[in-house]
């Protein structure tokens, strides 16, 4: 089943999520900070969803909205950073450790 991943952000703080029946059941957070790098703190998903691959699918949307605004990513949530090892790909948008 496919759906669809909404956002929400009020003055920094956001997250995006996937609702079923009108109740999350599915979400990622981050803080957006001013020098802007998109850190992403939190995923989880209910447990009778798990395993259906929604938490990934939050962390490769988080990827795509960076990669659409130019913005950088702290996998600072042991589940998102772990996907960020997986996926060479997304370490394109990773913010660098100075």
């Amino acid at each position: 089943m496919k759906y669809d991943i909404k956002q929400k952000e009020t003055e920094g703080k956001g997250m995006f999520f996937i609702e079923k029946e009108e109740d999350i059941i599915a979400e990622l957070t981050y803080t957006m900070n001013d020098n802007n790098i998109m850190t992403l703190d939190h995923t989880e998903t209910e447990p009778e969803h798990t395993g259906e691959g929604l938490a990934s699918s939050l962390v490769k949307h988080s990827v795509e909205y960076a990669r659409k605004n130019d913005i950088k990513i702290d996998p600072l949530c042991e589940y998102a950073a772990k996907q960020f090892e997986r996926h060479e790909e997304y370490r394109e948008v990773q913010a660098t450790q100075d």
